[in-house]
């Protein structure tokens, strides 16, 4: 099997984002705003506004995450970035809201906060992968400490759900669980310097 490789989402890249989003755009035309975008906006905007959004959020740049390829096939998508991007994950009533109230505006303070991978790629380790690859791209970019808030168990390793990612991928990545405001939803930390 070839190796999965990752790189940065620029602008170049978009129809590779649009790849593996679909035609609908994921996860029920959401194009990874779900997080990024307050719910009141969010609700006010259809799969195409989701989709505009993302397009300009990613000519702006930088990169708000890392898309991996098998070959020149692209096969996953991992948002990370500094946690001030990230309103919906910094609320006060969300599972990964930070540890301290600081941290949601410190840039070097940063969150893997999605994956998305087609049916068709989901069950072949990549998430593991784009995990270690989204660690390095945090790294070079400066973070000090990257977060995540995985799901401890699915009913189906495939399931939709996984958009979070997995614990065993974030224990296996050596990420410790730092706090626990739901059952089967960890905070976790790896800290990078």
């Amino acid at each position: 099997m070839e190796e999965l490789r990752a790189l940065p989402l620029t602008p170049e890249r978009w129809a590779d984002f649009e790849t593996i989003f679909g035609p609908s755009g994921a996860c029920y035309g959401c194009w990874c705003t779900h997080f990024r975008v307050p719910t009141s906006q969010r609700k006010t905007m259809d799969a195409d506004g989701k989709k505009q959004f993302m397009q300009s959020r990613i000519a702006a740049g930088p990169p708000p995450g890392i898309l991996g390829y098998i070959g020149e096939r692209p096969v996953a998508w991992a948002q990370v970035g500094p946690r001030s991007e990230l309103p919906q994950w910094n609320s006060p009533k969300t599972v990964s809201r930070p540890l301290e109230p600081d941290d949601a505006a410190d840039p070097s303070v940063w969150a893997v906060s999605c994956f998305f991978m087609n049916t068709r790629d989901r069950g072949k380790g990549y998430s593991h992968r784009m995990l270690s690859e989204a660690v390095n791209f945090a790294k070079q970019s400066g973070a000090r400490i990257l977060e995540g808030c995985p799901i401890e168990r699915t009913k189906q390793s495939k399931s939709v759900g996984l958009y979070v990612g997995s614990l065993r991928i974030f224990e296996a990545a050596g990420f410790s669980e730092v706090a626990k405001r739901k059952d089967g939803r960890p905070l976790m930390r790896l800290e990078l310097r």
